[in-house]
């Protein structure tokens, strides 16, 4: 139960003092608060004496080429630089039932982003800011990454070889590519197919598998399978390159996760080999130099909260066991 002096405290107390005692610790000194206030030097000194006076404490230690803050006015500050910090929330909680997020969302994509977090996300934007729009670019990676840099999107997700300068890449979520024939392929049926029966074979491709491109490692991953050398069809493109594997113009590599459901229908078959598949990052990139409305700032906040929520274990989509 609180006693009746600590019932009478908030009664009494001029919470102005608590405002200028702040900037009295912050701006280190009287005459400095005094300065940043627009106030007189004797007026600052007066409202901490009152300050003092009606907690009971001394709040600062003042000498003579000496400014210090006393344990009480220590525990003072740092409870009214809360005090100050909820005050200043006031105007955005007030108005939060009244003021409606609108405007655009430009986002520019590499083909065929698959993420469940990704669309999660953006459906519960979309279900909390109704009035804002929406537009989709699909673009190479490459050209994401100059129309970002170019300030022409609100944010894009693609491949990247290195964070591009001036540009901030965070890994949205991660992906295992894998091995596909379509279902005219003569291994397509095989009971048994091990990694030598694909020698040879001919392949397709995206543009983005050369040398030193964000998909060389799915590259190495022919290679590995000691495809025909060259290849039969490129695209930079998921689903024509998909359509290119079903279509028996060649053995290609697919997501995991998004072959997956080809695999289910018949459309596609994984191919050996089935270990150590090449992981590829999928990245969040944003421009720091562009003046985001509202709804960006909003919206990328909540991927951003997303990131550093879920670990980046569950945003790694592997897929089901080969078909």
């Amino acid at each position: 139960m609180l006693r009746p002096y600590e019932q009478r405290f908030p009664w009494n107390l001029d919470w102005n003092l608590l405002r200028t005692f702040m900037v009295v610790v912050e701006q280190q000194g009287v005459s400095r608060a005094a300065d940043f206030l627009g106030l007189k030097q004797p007026t600052i000194s007066s409202a901490l004496k009152r300050l003092e006076e009606t907690t009971g404490h001394r709040l600062i230690d003042r000498k003579p080429n000496r400014f210090q803050v006393t344990r009480a006015g220590e525990v003072l500050y740092h409870e009214c630089s809360a005090i100050f910090g909820a005050v200043s929330q006031l105007p955005t909680v007030l108005g939060a039932e009244k003021e409606e997020i609108t405007g655009h969302i430009g986002m520019v994509l590499a083909s065929h982003v698959v993420s469940p977090h990704f669309d999660q996300v953006l459906q519960d934007f979309a279900r909390q800011h109704p009035r804002v729009t929406y537009s989709i670019v699909i673009a190479e990676s490459a050209d994401v990454v100059n129309r970002i840099r170019q300030n022409r999107a609100s944010f894009g997700i693609c491949l990247l070889n290195g964070t591009p300068r001036n540009l901030d890449a965070r890994v949205l979520f991660r992906e295992y590519f894998a091995l596909y024939c379509g279902p005219q392929h003569r291994l397509f049926a095989a009971e048994n197919i091990t990694l030598p029966d694909l020698r040879g074979e001919p392949s397709v491709s995206f543009q983005t598998e050369t040398e030193g491109g964000p998909l060389m490692s799915v590259a190495r991953l022919r290679e590995r399978a000691r495809l025909a050398p060259g290849l039969r069809g490129v695209s930079s493109n998921l689903p024509e390159v998909r359509r290119m594997i079903v279509a028996n113009i060649g053995i290609g590599a697919l997501p995991v996760h998004v072959g997956e459901r080809d695999v289910k229908l018949g459309n596609l078959r994984q191919l050996p080999p089935y270990s150590r598949l090449p992981a590829v990052d999928i990245y969040l990139l944003t421009n720091p130099r562009r003046k985001k409305s509202p709804a960006e700032t909003v919206l990328l906040g909540m991927y951003e909260d997303l990131i550093a929520r879920v670990g980046i274990g569950e945003r790694t989509y592997c897929g089901g066991a080969p078909g």
